[in-house]
Order: C-alpha cells, then sequence, then structure tokens
C-alpha cells in the first residue's frame, strides 16, 4: 500500500471510530474528538510526544480564533435574555397582529434574538412566549412555534458567533463581516421561505394539537435590585445588531480607506469580531443592565448563566482542532491538495456534502463542521479562486441537514412542543432539511458573483 493510500485509509478510519464512538459508545463528543484524533497520529507512527504536541497546537489554535467570539456572544445573548431585552423584541414583533402574520413576527423575532446566542438557550427561553401567543391567537402550537424554531436556526446554521459558522472561519481563514453579510444574503430569504411559508404548507402535517395548559412556564426573571426603566425595544435591537453593524461598515470601509491612515485604523477595529462584540457587551451592561436598575452582580449572573453549554461547544471545537491538525500533520492534507484539482465536484458541494454526511451520522451540527472543516481547508490551494465565506457556509450549511433521533435539538423541539416523533420528522426534520438545501442552492447563485 502507497503512503497516500496509507494516509487517506487511516483518516477514513479515525473518522468512522468517531462516528461509532459517539452513536454506538455514546460518549461525549470532545473525548471522541479527541481520541480519533491521538488514535490517527499514533496509527501513522509520528510518536507519542509529536502526537500530543500536534493535538495541542491544533486545540489552541482553533480555540484563539472562536473562543472569544463564542464567549462574548454568549455573555452579549445572556444579558439580552436575562434583562428582558429579548422579550421586549418578541412581544414588539408579534403585538396584536392578526393571526396570518404571527408567523412572519415570529420569524423576525427569533432570527433577531437568536443572533448573539446560542441555540439550545435562546430556544427554552422562547418557548412560553410560543405557548402565550398561541393561547392569545387560539392558534395550534406548531402554528407559532415552527417559525420560532426556523428563524432560530437560521442563526445558528449561517450567522457568526454561533459555533459552526465561527468554527469553519477558523479553519478557512475567512472575513468574518463578510461571512456575516453573505450569511445575512442567503438566510433572510430562506427564513421567509422555512418560517411562514413552510408552517402554511405543513400545517395539514401538524397532526393533534398539543395540550397549551400543558406547557412550561415562563422561567423566573431577575428583579432589578433598584428602581430603574425597563428594558426599551430601542436598547435591545441596538445591543442585537450593533455586532453585525460595526462588522460589515469595518468590512466595507476597509478596502475604501488607506492603509496606516486613522480612517483604516477605525475600520479595522469595527471589522474584528472579538472587539465588537466587547463593545457590544459593554453597551449591554449599561443599555440593558445598570440602566434597567441591576447591579452588577445581577448582569453578572445573566453573563453567566449562558456560559455552561458555551464551555462545553469550546472544548468540542477545541477537540475539533486538534483533528483538523492532526489531520495535517499526517500528510492528509497534502494528499486531499494533490489529487483536488482532479475533481470535478465543487469544492462548495464537496464541503456540504462531507459536513451533511457527518450531521447524519454524529447528531451534532459543530462536530460536523470542525471535522468537515479539517478535511475540505487543503482544497483551498487548489481553488485559488475560491471564496472562503462561501466555504465557511457551504460546511455549515451542511452540517443541518436531516436532524433525527441522534439530535439534541429534535428532542428538545419534540418534548418542549408535546410532539410524537412522527410529527417531529414532519415539521422539524423538514425544515432543518429545507434549509440546508435552500443554502446550498443559494451559495452556489451567490458564488456565481463572488470570488
Amino acid at each position: 500500500m502507497s503512503s497516500d493510500v496509507q494516509h487517506i485509509v487511516l483518516a477514513a478510519v479515525a473518522v468512522a471510530v468517531l462516528v461509532v464512538l459517539i452513536t454506538k459508545a455514546k460518549l461525549h463528543p470532545f473525548l471522541a474528538l479527541s481520541i480519533a484524533a491521538l488514535g490517527l497520529g499514533f496509527a501513522n507512527g509520528i510518536g507519542p510526544s509529536a502526537t500530543v504536541d500536534h493535538f495541542e497546537s491544533g486545540f489552541g489554535d482553533a480555540l484563539s480564533d472562536v473562543g472569544p467570539i463564542i464567549g462574548f456572544g454568549t455573555i452579549l445573548g445572556g444579558i439580552l435574555l436575562g434583562s428582558g431585552g429579548a422579550d421586549r423584541i418578541a412581544t414588539a414583533f408579534i403585538g396584536a397582529r392578526p393571526v396570518k402574520w404571527v408567523p412572519f413576527a415570529m420569524t423576525g423575532a427569533a432570527l433577531l434574538i437568536g443572533m448573539p446566542h446560542i441555540f439550545d438557550v435562546s430556544f427554552v427561553m422562547l418557548v412560553p412566549l410560543v405557548y402565550a401567543t398561541a393561547r392569545r391567537t387560539g392558534s395550534h402550537l406548531l402554528y407559532v412555534g415552527l417559525p420560532m424554531a426556523a428563524g432560530l436556526y437560521i442563526s445558528h446554521g449561517l450567522l457568526p458567533p454561533h459555533p459552526s459558522p465561527t468554527a469553519a472561519i477558523g479553519a478557512y481563514h475567512a472575513n468574518t463581516g463578510l461571512t456575516l453579510l453573505y450569511g445575512l444574503i442567503i438566510g433572510i430569504p430562506i427564513a421567509v421561505i422555512n418560517g411562514p411559508l413552510l408552517t402554511r404548507v405543513a400545517s395539514r402535517w401538524f397532526g393533534p394539537a398539543p395540550d397549551l395548559d400543558k406547557g412550561p412556564a415562563p422561567e423566573e426573571r431577575i428583579e432589578p435590585a433598584r428602581e430603574g426603566r425597563t428594558a426599551s425595544f430601542t436598547a435591545a435591537m441596538a445591543t442585537v445588531l450593533l455586532p453585525a453593524l460595526l462588522m460589515l461598515v469595518g468590512t466595507l470601509g476597509k478596502s475604501q480607506a488607506a492603509d496606516g491612515s486613522w480612517v483604516h485604523t477605525f475600520f479595522e477595529f469595527c471589522d474584528n469580531p472579538v472587539l465588537s462584540l466587547a463593545l457590544a457587551v459593554v453597551f449591554a451592561y449599561f443599555a440593558l443592565g445598570t440602566r434597567s436598575g441591576f447591579d452588577l452582580g445581577q448582569i453578572q449572573k445573566m453573563a453567566a448563566k449562558g456560559l455552561g453549554p458555551a464551555g462545553m461547544i469550546i472544548l468540542i471545537l477545541g477537540a475539533g482542532g486538534g483533528l483538523s491538525e492532526m489531520l495535517t500533520a499526517t500528510g492528509v492534507g497534502k494528499v486531499i491538495s494533490t489529487h483536488a484539482v482532479h475533481w470535478s465536484v465543487s469544492p462548495l458541494v464537496l464541503a456540504w456534502g462531507v459536513s451533511a454526511l457527518l450531521r447524519i451520522c454524529l447528531g451534532s451540527a459543530t462536530v460536523a463542521t470542525v471535522t468537515a472543516a479539517g478535511i475540505v481547508a487543503p482544497l483551498m490551494g487548489a481553488y485559488p479562486g475560491l471564496s472562503p465565506e462561501l466555504l465557511v457556509l457551504a460546511t455549515a450549511s451542511g452540517s443541518v441537514m436531516l436532524s433525527h433521533v441522534n439530535d439534541s435539538g429534535f428532542w428538545l423541539f419534540k418534548e418542549y412542543y408535546q410532539l410524537s416523533v412522527g410529527q417531529t420528522f414532519r415539521t422539524w426534520t423538514l425544515m432543518l432539511s429545507l434549509q440546508s438545501l435552500l443554502s446550498l442552492g443559494g451559495i452556489l447563485l451567490l458564488s456565481t458573483v463572488v470570488g
């Protein structure tokens, strides 16, 4: 067996072992990724010390790119939710609008609220609002709940600082502002299709209406320590949109300003996702925190609430970076780069396909993204005109394909909405599969004008 074939075979075995460890042995993804990465190094004869060095290097490189972004994004979302800012946005969008406009309003509100926060946390926080709106309008719970999930998952699947696109940005060295811009261009039309339009079509498959009296009670909110102004809609919207607007302004402005000028430095500051998110966090501390009567201890409690799940995600991303580095160190990256020029398939389609296959097998969008990015990243050298931002979106879009029983989000949606497995397949799984396919179509269309 030639060395090239051996490298590819061992890499394929490592990915297969990863799938088995997560799906059959039920190991935590962080542990499974670590075992697969270290095992790949040992199998290729790198040696214990060098194997661990490569793993640590990849782990550190991955977290240096994504750790601060996810951390600041999680803190920002925690303050938005804990201060009541998210509730103000949702209430302002829904209001007393006619029933037929509720799916549109819920999709838009969820898309905004989901931008700075992890899907699971945003979903759980918005479920009480979904039940309340369904009661108030006399609607089927899914008529309100499906567009809410659709709006949240557009953010989760396409927009930084969410874990999947953020991890891919680090792997492909893409520009965060451009990724966000392209993600919004693709994601907003898909949100309309996947939210209100799909809800209208899929309503015939909703099945029996859940008992609205069995829904979760609103989570107990932190009461302000002193008199203050209620979190305003304007402040909440500014908190959500500030990092996105800063990054977009910075990305567009840098290309117009002369290098070394103070204007270029300003735009460079705005274009940095860590600095933009940090500035938004400071803004949220005052605009939604102290201005609303919360003391610093209470604001810290809000910020820390979402860091529990974020910690696990960061460990997974780090281990995924270790596996990616191991694939490069064992020669797989070089083999793929050498042969990629002869492949007829688009690298965007390949990235989407690899990520989708891993998602279907593993259930985790984050694991699928970081693993697929490690496999596909060497292709970039063979396609000098390829947009790394579109490659990010292709990889992240594949990672939401065909969510089923091995995905925690599947069960979250099922249990909170009191659905059968069949109902969940006809709604949740259909919604995410459609999002993934439409995203790929939008990426390929955008690739005709973006290089």
